[in-house]
């Protein structure tokens, strides 16, 4: 295996890891994001974490098969708790869950100490990419990277950020779109965005049917709807 061979969407991630990384790849699965980057020599350590036995054998498997079992560490541990502070990790990686669960394990590791905000952190969220973007703002993290690519039918967003003095004020708009991908608005960006305007005009056609009307939610989706209006139009 070698870089090539990664999925688009873990090349992404991998291209923003920095050169001679420390890596902590969290949800590593079968361990390819690490082991391909060690085989190009692009990092020189890594910590898969897995919370799951399955993954777990998996990833221990796919590293012994490489013969990188004295480069490439295979943790069973939930989230950050993966990494030890010998590891002296420097890059985080989180790929294909949800932006509550990456934003909930980031919030546990900076509690219990696993991460020290020296790493660059590079996020991979499914879907929920806002509430990563507002831990990294309330944790004085700084976006400094966006990147939005589709793969077999899905839109996937990658979020780099590192810690820094100055907290990066977001407007709410940006902690909607990313503040990257709000400027840029590349073909992917609009695509993502028309399909989603499709999607939240049928929930508020639904939400306006019921019998009681949450108020609340359909003025929330209104707003979202007229800021996504206002984006894929121009």
């Amino acid at each position: 295996m070698n870089e090539q061979e990664l999925s688009q969407r873990l090349t992404v991630v991998g291209d923003a890891v920095p050169k001679g990384a420390r890596l902590a790849d969290i949800g590593s699965d079968h361990a390819y994001l690490p082991v391909a980057l060690m085989l190009v020599e692009k990092i020189s350590y890594a910590v898969c974490g897995e919370v799951v036995a399955g993954p777990f054998h998996s990833a221990q498997k796919q590293v012994a098969k490489s013969g990188l079992t004295e480069k490439i560490v295979v943790r069973l541990a939930d989230g950050l708790e993966a990494i030890k502070r010998t590891d002296e990790i420097n890059a985080i990686t989180i790929a294909g869950m949800g932006g509550t669960l990456i934003a909930n394990i980031l919030e546990n590791g900076k509690t219990q100490g696993q991460l020290t905000g020296k790493e660059r952190l590079i996020l991979q969220p499914n879907v929920g990419e806002a509430n990563v973007r507002l831990w990294l703002q309330k944790e004085g993290y700084q976006i400094v990277g966006e990147n939005i690519l589709a793969e077999n039918d899905k839109i996937y967003e990658v979020i780099v950020a590192e810690k820094t003095e100055q907290q990066q004020e977001l407007s709410e708009k940006e902690v909607f779109f990313g503040p990257y991908l709000l400027a840029e608005k590349n073909n992917v960006f609009l695509k993502k965005w028309r399909q989603e305007q499709q999607a939240l005009k049928k929930v508020l056609a639904q939400l306006q049917k019921a019998k009681v009307i949450p108020e609340e939610k359909v003025a929330e989706i209104q707003k979202e709807l007229s800021w996504i209006e206002e984006v894929v139009s121009c």
